[in-house]
């Protein structure tokens, strides 16, 4: 199987996805199905941080705000969706909020008709 940074980690976190999934299926409200991954978070042992504000910079000057929906042991942004499917909006979102909090790893998590998982790598530095 594949190597990857905090794969650990993000199984870990893929594992409370499906659960609350196999358990609520999909057409909750998104703030549901948060609350039930926060539960499995806490079952599983991870540290994470719910609705944490970061703060977007440009050019040393604060432009703008964004609310992760989590961040696990302080490493992974967890972005929750429920959407009929995920496309290339979303993807393209993700990238911006793993620059906004630093981070290199975010899980696109959506509780759709289909269950979806997006992994998404970031190495780039904000300066």
């Amino acid at each position: 199987m594949e190597d990857y940074k905090y794969k650990e980690l993000t199984e870990k976190i893929i594992g409370c996805f499906y659960r609350v999934y196999n358990i609520l299926g999909h057409g909750f409200l998104e703030k549901v199905y948060e609350n039930a991954l926060a539960i499995e978070f806490g079952k599983e042992g991870l540290k994470f941080g719910k609705q944490v504000g970061t703060q977007v910079v440009y050019d040393e000057k604060v432009v703008g705000d964004y609310i992760a929906d989590f961040i696990i042991d302080g490493k992974v942004v967890v972005e929750v969706k429920a959407l009929a499917g995920v496309g290339v909006v979303e993807k393209a979102q993700v990238i911006n909020y793993l620059k906004a909090t630093d981070k290199e790893v975010e899980l696109l998590l959506n509780f759709g008709k289909k269950a979806e998982v997006k992994r998404v790598f970031w190495e780039g530095k904000n300066n």
